[in-house]
């Protein structure tokens, strides 16, 4: 069963046509943490915040019982990020819950209401009419006095009357709804809860019904008994659940998938790294519905009744419209979204689903070097892996466009309809000659030298050109000279900017001699996870070039992608100075290419004013996290709009009394209350307002929350919901 190179899955040997350049160490294996080992004891949290798991499922030495579990809990379908692992739908309406009080004491009212009514018709001060059904049933032959069978009817018509009160009087008191919440049911579904149903052999996802009803009977039991034996994780189940995709559409053969998971059972399909799992897990994942847990909506009035207190979670299906996080440093963009986000990714790779691009400062808190299979420490001389300049184009113009984005995208007009042709054209002049003449693109100071003008330069490369008879290319030169002679002429800012990536801390970097080991963005058709390390200091200007760079040779790889069955995501741990109406456009494709990026940023100040609408338009997952400003609470305030609410106006006015009585009653209250006597008047009308107002967003939100708005593929979206991160 092999590839065609261009799916983004592995096959069931794990092989690829074109091989991911790997790190020089393998990954280490997660730790297993044997059945005896002990937590140390915390204080135990609150019932509705359970703790994060210290393992994945399925971990070696966890007990069988627990993995085959969690398999089988019930993953409903939810709203746009909901936790789906044991979700428990709720109404969409709060439901109008009497208080205890109130019900206690209808009920004791009911009670001595129908206490009176049986001592007035049993004392006879209603009169005997109640008695006269008894009389016309009772046969003149059973009026002696205590006859057996007059007696038996007659308390038996005592009791059907006094039933018939109780019946009565209960549905008045509700004395249903005062049992089923204080009496013996609601003690015993607290103490004892609901034993979990086991599901039918055709149902049952331990037992792979899916290879079972397609005719891998044998595949099926050996991956079942896997499970039961507690040799299979929770990324086995995902990634052959990948694998069994490419079958069933044709990918690859059943034969050979069949033989794998029969020789290597768990383990069969492997990622080409070999990992099976992260060394260690940060945040909660479901890898059935490829979710992470980010945290649990607030229990609070704005957010609606079905979203309150129910755990959240990201995932490829709500990333596929990419996400914008806004929020000032400490906030916790990077611990508490880009992180598990991250992580998440990182094990859709290992499951052979998804591709991932990290990038942020180096010591940002990204995660390990071994959760990653290419690391690129720019401007670290110990770093194995480069960066490709060009991102792997072989054609002058295309690389030319990303190029001249990365250099001088920021400096462009700050408007949608702006672009950067005309540094793309001085690229591409520069380039199609160069790569004409010795096979491959210039080196940074070969560039630099070139946008500089240097005569030898490009007299060299004219003289190579004539002597090759490329006139195409040598008119590409003249028409360079000729335009580098007139005033404004963008080569000189090209050359400034290139001048930031040339130098001693970029020693060897960018090469393009093949000397290094440069990659390529436009390998991301294979499930490999990437981790890009900007200098942390002292080179924020070249940084912001990279970043921008990584961006548009992203944009411009994955929607070239012919198979885009695999998601493929970017996480820019910092995106200040990357936002151009360029990016804007490319934020927009991913969608259709089964992309998304995730971007983070201080504030909205960073983007220009023109581009902050189209961003957040562009965006289909929006989090405005915990001390935002008010300007920038403004922008969020505007795209999530406004919705019609229920306002209740309530005003009191006091009550004037005309008569000698009245006055002297209302004396006596305003002598007992202190308060003049007063009529409540309640007027209740439908307002639009905003759903969250700019003041709101700045200081109605806690530390550690956020205010979030998602939107999946299929466009389905959730109100902005205020989020605890910290559950």
């Amino acid at each position: 069963m092999h590839t065609d190179g261009t799916d983004g899955t592995q096959d069931a040997r794990g092989t690829h046509e074109r091989a991911v350049p790997r790190p020089a160490g393998e990954p280490r294996p997660p730790a297993a943490r044997p059945p005896s080992a002990r937590v140390p004891e915390e204080p135990p949290p609150p019932p509705a915040l359970p703790p994060r798991p210290a393992a994945a499922p399925g971990h070696m030495g966890e007990p069988e019982s627990s993995f085959v579990d969690w398999l089988r809990t019930p993953r409903p379908a939810a709203a746009p990020g909901v936790w789906r692992l044991g979700y428990e739908p709720r109404p969409e309406v709060e439901p109008e819950v009497t208080p205890a009080r109130q019900l206690v004491s209808g009920a004791l009212i009911a009670f001595l209401v129908g206490w009176l009514i049986w001592s007035l018709l049993w004392n006879g001060y209603l009169g005997s009419w109640w008695l006269l059904p008894l009389f016309a049933m009772i046969p003149d032959s059973w009026a002696e006095p205590h006859s057996f069978a007059s007696v038996v009817v007659v308390y038996a018509y005592y009791a059907a009357v006094g039933l018939g009160i109780v019946i009565g009087v209960g549905r008045l008191g509700r004395w249903g709804e005062l049992w089923r919440r204080f009496g013996y049911p609601a003690w015993t579904s607290a103490a004892r809860p609901a034993a979990p149903v086991a599901p039918s052999p055709e149902e049952d996802p331990a037992a792979w019904p899916r290879l079972r009803s397609a005719g891998a009977q044998e595949a099926a039991d050996r991956l079942a008994a896997d499970a039961r034996a507690g040799r299979m994780r929770d990324v086995d189940v995902a990634r052959i659940a990948r694998a069994w995709q490419g079958v069933r559409s044709g990918r690859h053969s059943m034969a050979t998938f069949t033989s794998a998971v029969l020789r290597e059972g768990a383990a069969a399909c492997p990622h080409p790294s070999g990992a099976r799992d992260l060394s260690g897990r940060f945040a909660t994942h479901d890898m059935v519905t490829a979710q992470v847990r980010i945290g649990r909506s607030a229990d609070d009035a704005r957010n609606p009744y079905q979203y309150r207190g129910v755990a959240l979670a990201l995932g490829p299906d709500l990333l596929a419209t990419s996400l914008l996080a806004v929020g000032p440093s400490g906030s916790g963009k990077t611990g508490s979204l880009m992180w598990p986000l991250a992580e998440s990714l990182c094990l859709g790779a290992l499951a052979g689903r998804a591709a991932v691009v990290v990038v942020g400062a180096a010591g940002s808190g990204l995660g390990p070097e071994d959760a990653y299979d290419v690391v690129i420490r720019i401007g670290h001389p110990d770093s194995v892996h480069d960066l490709d300049l060009y991102g792997g184009a072989s054609d002058p113009d295309e690389a030319a466009a990303v190029l001249a984005e990365a250099l001088v995208g920021d400096l462009t007009d700050p408007h949608p309809g702006s672009d950067s042709r005309r540094s793309t054209t001085v690229l591409a002049q520069l380039l199609g000659p160069y790569r004409a003449v010795h096979g491959r693109f210039p080196s940074v100071p070969q560039l630099r030298r070139l946008l500089d003008g240097a005569p030898d330069e490009i007299a060299a490369l004219r003289k190579a050109l004539t002597d090759s008879g490329q006139g195409a290319m040598v008119r590409e030169l003249d028409a360079r000279e000729r335009q580098s002679a007139h005033p404004g002429d963008v080569a000189a800012v090209l050359a400034d900017r290139v001048a930031l990536l040339d130098r001693p801390a970029f020693e060897g970097f960018f090469d393009t001699s093949d000397r290094s080991r440069p990659f390529s963005l436009q390998a991301l058709d294979h499930p490999v996870r990437v981790r890009i390390d900007l200098p942390r200091r002292g080179h924020a200007d070249a940084s912001r070039i990279l970043t921008r760079l990584v961006l548009a040779q992203f944009t411009a790889g994955v929607t070239g992608r012919e198979d885009r069955s695999l998601f493929a995501c970017l996480l820019l741990d910092d995106a200040s100075g990357v936002i151009t109406p360029e990016a804007v456009r490319g934020v927009q494709r991913l969608r259709s290419a089964n992309a998304g990026a995730a971007l983070a940023l201080r504030t909205l100040d960073d983007v220009p004013r023109p581009l902050r609408g189209p961003l957040l338009g562009a965006v289909g997952c929006r989090v405005a996290l915990s001390g935002l400003t008010p300007w920038d609470g403004q922008d969020f305030a505007e795209v999530w709009g406004k919705e019609w609410t229920e306002a209740r106006d309530v005003t009191d006015r006091q009550i004037i009394a005309e008569t000698p009585l009245g006055k002297t009653v209302h004396a006596l209250r305003r002598a007992i209350t202190g308060r003049a006597p007063t009529a409540r008047a309640v007027t209740v009308r439908q307002v639009e307002r905003e759903r969250w107002s700019a003041s709101e967003l700045a200081h109605a939100v806690p530390p550690g929350h956020a205010v979030m708005s998602l939107m999946n593929a299929r466009g389905e979206h959730a109100p902005p919901l205020l989020v605890d991160l910290h559950t």
